[in-house]
């Protein structure tokens, strides 16, 4: 293990995350009573222009009368991006309003670092107005050419950052991919055409502490593709995905939790880690295979998952 090491940062449920638009004050009030680990309140793609104004009025609404922590939700905004004169507004209107209830910030479209810190000024800035008791944290979505570029200076930039989302119909755009598919594969691609954006992402994310999120897959009349492209982000170490529509929500759940027999078989290799550990042993012997400490840190991070969903 290298001498630098950054600690991962604030953990959060977030297997599954409902994109609810602001607009839609009854989806807003439906998200509550699902399953989903973690809600979103968009103000950006899903809202129209003429919606905006609206749509940050009943976002404050939603955040003060409806009790988030006790549904067990963990619930943020997506700001409109810094390139638009939206975002200055949904920051002041409804941090200053209702902050007190909201966890995190996700921030679209992010580029470089400073995108992060002209968001952190503005949120230190207003919680210390309004007085506070505790510190909304910031996602940013990784949807660009340029925000790829940078995905490592930005992972590390610190401050309020907690994670990393990958945004793939943005990121096709801006890559001039050849799909229309909101994360589906291409059938023109001999494989998965989005293994190296969200590997490169999760990479990032695991070197400097943060979360890894995989963001939507837009056909919800496909379970199918739905499975296969959450099984495929879990394989690469992401720990959840966006759900665009409430049918998703339990297919998430389920791909990103660990099974019985997985966290049985955790328990038992750390289990036997820790008698050949009591016996001077490096290394010990489970169902006729050799596991050692890397075993004992990969058990550990489904163990603790499984904790985490037993007591939520």
């Amino acid at each position: 293990m290298s001498y630098t090491l950054h600690k991962p940062g604030r953990f959060r449920l977030q297997r599954s995350e409902l994109a609810v638009p602001g607009s839609n004050p009854s989806m807003i009030q439906k998200a509550i009573e699902t399953s989903v680990d973690f809600v979103f309140l968009d103000l950006e793609d899903a809202v129209s222009p003429d919606q905006k104004v609206a749509a940050r009025k009943n976002i404050i609404q939603a955040l003060n009368d409806l009790d988030w922590k006790a549904a067990g939700k963990t619930v943020s905004i997506r700001i409109n991006g810094l390139d638009t004169h939206y975002m200055y507004r949904d920051l002041v209107d409804i941090i200053e309003q209702a902050g007190q209830h909201l966890d995190t910030v996700l921030v679209p479209k992010v580029g470089v670092p400073a995108d992060l810190y002209t968001v952190e000024v503005m949120l230190s800035q207003i919680e210390t107005a309004k007085g506070f008791n505790h510190q909304i944290g910031i996602e940013a979505l990784i949807e660009t050419a340029l925000g790829m570029a940078n995905v490592e200076s930005i992972a590390s930039s610190g401050g309020r950052l907690e994670s990393l989302h990958f945004g793939v119909a943005d990121y096709a755009a801006s890559n001039r991919a050849r799909t229309v598919n909101i994360g589906g594969l291409n059938p023109d691609y001999p494989g998965d055409q989005w293994h190296f954006a969200i590997s490169r992402m999760v990479v990032a994310c695991r070197a400097y502490g943060l979360r890894a999120i995989d963001g939507p897959f837009g056909d919800f009349n496909d379970p199918a593709g739905y499975d296969d492209a959450a099984r495929r982000g879990a394989a690469l170490g992401v720990e959840g995905k966006w759900a665009i529509h409430p049918n998703q929500i339990d297919q998430a759940n389920q791909a990103f939790s660990p099974s019985e027999a997985e966290l049985n078989r955790a328990n038992r290799m750390l289990e036997a880690l820790e008698q050949a550990a009591r016996e001077g042993k490096g290394a010990a012997q489970l169902d006729g295979r050799m596991i050692d400490a890397a075993s004992a840190r990969m058990a550990q991070n489904l163990v603790e998952v499984g904790k985490a969903i037993a007591s939520r």
